[in-house]
């Protein structure tokens, strides 16, 4: 039996760069790897890397030293295209704010990765139906942002990240803008769409946050210090 490619595999790791007179290490030498179907929580307090390394996980950044492949793809022999390609197929992002379109649908908002990719008519009205059910917006689907709950906005967002089919969501400090009960919520559509499949890491300082994951890494001054299971809260 073929084993599994993972969808984050990195070996040391290294984002160095200069701060006035200052030489800062925000990643230093990182290890890790990532299977499919994983929710991993990255955790750390701000300085620690865990940001630095969702960036350069989702092709946003370049590392100064080490290797990282996503999807089995080594990112440092992409050219600009073709990580962006990557970005847009392969990963969706969901970001602390919303950064919906204030003027457009929620249909639409989540339509905009599919005009990216040249997709458009009856295909990426039925992707985008198909994502914002998942997240149970069916009903909502012709809403503005501004006829939208908080918890309604991050779901549109999370279809959004869903519709180009991706392999990885990366979840930047997704509850963050939220009451503790829409967090909750938002939290529980994670673990859903983790249990039908979806590799997810999610950045977030909280460790209540990071209980409904199964997987944790810590970070601390550019290195992962512990990387342990997580006994998963609940979604019920």
């Amino acid at each position: 039996m073929s084993r599994a490619i993972p969808v984050i595999e990195a070996w040391g790791l290294c984002r160095h760069y200069q701060q006035g007179s200052q030489a800062v290490k925000a990643l230093d030498g990182v290890d890790v790897t990532i299977m499919p179907g994983e929710f991993v929580a990255v955790m750390g307090p701000s300085g620690s890397g865990k940001s630095t390394f969702m960036n350069i996980c989702g092709a946003l950044d370049q590392p100064t030293g080490g290797t990282v492949k996503v999807a089995g793809r080594d990112l440092s022999t992409l050219s600009r295209d073709a990580l962006a390609d990557l970005r847009n197929e392969v990963i969706g992002f969901v970001f602390q704010q919303f950064n919906l379109l204030p003027r457009t649908s929620a249909l639409q908002n989540a339509m905009l990765p599919l005009r990216y990719a040249g997709i458009g008519g009856a295909e990426a009205i039925s992707r985008c139906t198909r994502a914002l059910a998942q997240v149970d917006l069916a009903s909502r689907m012709d809403h503005h942002p501004n006829e939208l709950s908080g918890g309604q906005q991050q779901r549109v967002a999370i279809a959004r990240a869903l519709v180009t089919g991706p392999q990885l969501i990366f979840a930047d400090e997704p509850t963050g803008a939220l009451d503790s009960a829409t967090s909750v919520e938002v939290l529980k559509l994670f673990q859903k769409l983790n249990a039908d499949g979806m590799t997810i890491v999610m950045v977030t300082h909280d460790a209540d946050v990071a209980a409904y994951a199964g997987r944790t890494l810590h970070f601390m001054d550019g290195h992962i210090v512990r990387d342990t299971a997580t006994e998963r809260r609940a979604a019920s």
